[in-house]
């Protein structure tokens, strides 16, 4: 655990690359594999299940701290992180624990979650006495479920390759499954995911998928590119990246999350594909009357459910459309150009005829300025843009150029002029900054006059140099505070990017937008110069 809690400051404290590559390379080169197996299942994305509800962490702190709640409050407040408030005020450890990141997660962690309240305070208890500041700190994460950190799961690919002397792509594929949730990490696993590849050592078994292939944006001219007869054009899908993989007489579906979601998606589970099939596509709530999938909004009503019910099928059917083969026939057809598998696929999709199966239409033009002009259609097809894949690519690890090149081409996102209202401090490096924004537009209240109605929360899209102007301008400006949130005076208008907005009658503006942003500070503009609920409604189109 103190070998894990150091790395875990020294990913925390840099934002080098090199740096952190080289903590990793220090921590896993020294780690017993049982440890290092669960250090690869967090840093390579893993997520801790919650043993202890935050309450009863709150309650159990303030207790052990001996101080008021009203006071650990104001600790809170002002610090921003309740892992790092607790780890603050509790009093110095009498005694020091040896014992590994594993068997604190398996032996200690593990039996408090659903544990009697009486059993998880002494647990605590004796548990914080035996830590110090930072190795409290990562506990409380650990057991709280909000465990995250500022590394890449390429990051930790490269760090165990450069480890073992083993190609990161060879890595990359055995970490396939690592994190979802009903695998447990085992130092067997460990040794197996860094040991010397075997001759005969296929690259996936099971049910486990391939390393998803990446594409990156294109954000010049698409004629750079060379002629367009080169590329192989498809529509960019708004849904959910999946593999749907069949061997040995079963299917497994996964996100691309790395998240087993067979079940959640029976439809596409009983799909006949031969043994030896692996799928690339895109996950969508497509009707079979309709000439374009649904928005993403309805593919939500989906993406939660662990038990679906037949009405929900029925209304919300999904369809896998279909973009690459990576396996056929058992074999592994990632080293075909795009061209050839191309081919394979639809064959494929042919012999399956299945309305849940649906192949990725290709976009046909002779020019770019042709393309360009179907790309402007993007919103009324229900598609984000582009796809663009060289016509002789193969199927690559990752976001990666070295086998030929993916490209999304995406239209321009959807933005407005708002105002921020509310703010809320940060987490970790920026747990003093005031980081978290809520923005509004103009509505009406119900007398009929102007009103700003909140729409949106964002927190990406500020420099450091920007995010600390606009931390003091909150702290000038602060009306009222609830808790950690700060509202503010109005005065400060922002322009604001989202890729997708939807009705949500859950939200007081009737409205939902998808991976909100900030795209820049409008200090041109002043706050009657805002945008107003109309012009988000206007987004929508005419209501069904």
């Amino acid at each position: 655990m103190r070998e894990f809690a150091r790395l875990y400051a020294e990913l925390d404290d840099t934002t080098s690359t090199t740096r952190k590559l080289e903590a990793l390379q220090a921590y896993f080169a020294a780690a017993a594999p049982d440890n290092a197996a669960w250090a690869v299942y967090f840093l390579a994305g893993g997520k801790p299940r919650q043993a202890v509800p935050v309450k009863l962490l709150r309650q159990y702190a303030t207790e052990y701290a001996g101080l008021d709640s009203w006071l650990f409050d104001e600790c809170y407040h002002a610090v921003g992180d309740l892992a790092e408030t607790i780890a603050l005020v509790l009093p110095a450890p009498r005694a020091r624990s040896d014992a590994g990141l594993a068997e604190w997660i398996e032996q200690r962690i593990a039996p408090l979650r659903g544990a009697a309240p009486d059993t998880i305070r002494a647990a605590l208890f004796e548990y914080w006495d035996q830590l110090e500041t930072r190795e409290r700190y990562l506990l409380v994460k650990l057991i709280g479920g909000g465990f995250r950190v500022g590394v890449s799961r390429l990051l930790v690919t490269r760090a165990l390759a450069a480890l073992s002397g083993i190609d990161a792509k060879v890595i990359a594929q055995r970490l396939m499954g690592w994190t979802d949730g009903r695998a447990r990490p085992s130092g067997a696993a460990f040794l197996a995911l860094t040991g010397a590849p075997q001759q005969d050592e296929p690259a996936q078994q099971g049910g486990h998928p391939y390393p998803f292939f990446l594409a990156h944006p294109l954000a010049g001219d698409p004629a750079a590119l060379g002629p367009v007869a080169q590329w192989q054009v498809e529509w960019k899908y708004d849904g959910m990246r999946a593999q749907l993989v069949a061997r040995a007489g079963q299917v497994w579906l996964w996100s691309r999350g790395e998240e087993l979601i067979t079940d959640r998606y029976p439809e596409l589970a009983a799909l006949r594909l031969p043994d030896g099939t692996v799928i690339d596509g895109e996950i969508l709530i497509w009707r079979e009357e309709a000439a374009a999938p649904a928005p993403f909004a309805d593919l939500q009503k989906r993406i939660g459910r662990k038990a679906v019910s037949a009405k929900l099928l029925a209304e919300f059917p999904a369809v896998l459309v279909a973009y690459d083969v990576l396996e056929c026939g058992g074999a592994d057809v990632r080293h075909l150009p795009q061209r050839e598998r191309r081919s394979l696929l639809e064959q494929l999709v042919r012999d399956t005829a299945s309305p849940a199966l649906r192949i990725s239409p290709l976009v046909a033009a002779d020019s770019w300025d042709e393309l360009a002009a179907l790309r402007a259609q993007s919103r009324e097809r229900g598609v984000e843009g582009m796809m663009l894949k060289a016509a002789d690519a193969r199927y690559g690890v990752g976001r990666t150029r070295d086998v030929g090149t993916w490209w999304k081409w995406k239209i321009d996102p959807y933005s407005v002029d708002a105002v921020l209202v509310y703010a809320q401090a940060g987490h970790g490096r920026r747990a003093s900054l005031y980081t978290d924004y809520t923005f509004a537009v103009w509505g009406h209240d119900a007398q009929g006059g102007r009103q700003l109605v909140p729409f949106a929360k964002a927190y990406s899209g500020l420099t450091d140099v920007e995010i600390a102007a606009v931390d003091q301008a909150i702290r000038r400006t602060t009306i009222e505070r609830f808790g950690p949130v700060r509202s503010v005076q109005p005065t400060m208008v922002f322009e604001i990017g989202f890729e997708g907005i939807a009705r949500s009658p859950r939200h007081k503006s009737g409205i939902a937008v998808r991976f909100p942003r900030i795209l820049r500070q409008r200090t041109d503009k002043t706050v009657d110069d805002a945008d107003t609920l109309a012009t988000l409604q206007a987004m929508l189109g005419p209501a069904p």
